[in-house]
């Protein structure tokens, strides 16, 4: 649909990695958030938009690295692939933006080669 809709080039990798920033955003939501959950997609400078918003006012932090950990690895997975990421306190609850690049890096940065 972005392809034909807006003319942008969208490569599967690409497919599969805004799948997983939603999979894990959302998901992230579902399971610390009291309430409910919102979700908002938008193409703007050439990547999706990935917008979540939940009701709780607790903002969400990276644990330390530590290889023998088993899961809760889905914030530094999104933070790695994503060209930016702001969480925004709301008057209820916090909204977490983040941006996928739609075209592969010619160099192979996942992030699409942009200062984070």
């Amino acid at each position: 649909m972005v392809q034909a809709v807006h003319g942008l080039p969208v490569s599967r990798r690409v497919m599969g990695m805004v799948q997983l920033v939603v999979s894990e955003l959302v998901t992230n939501a579902h399971k610390y958030a009291p309430g409910p959950c919102l979700l908002d997609l938008e193409i703007s400078d050439a990547a999706v938009q990935v917008c979540v918003w939940d009701s709780s006012t607790t903002l969400p932090s990276v644990l330390p690295a530590d290889p023998g950990r088993i899961g809760q690895h889905g914030l530094e997975i999104v933070m790695a692939v994503c060209r930016s990421f702001a969480v925004d306190r709301e008057p209820v609850g916090k909204r977490i933006t983040v941006a996928v690049v739609l075209a592969d890096d010619p160099r192979g940065d996942v992030a699409g080669g942009q200062v984070r």
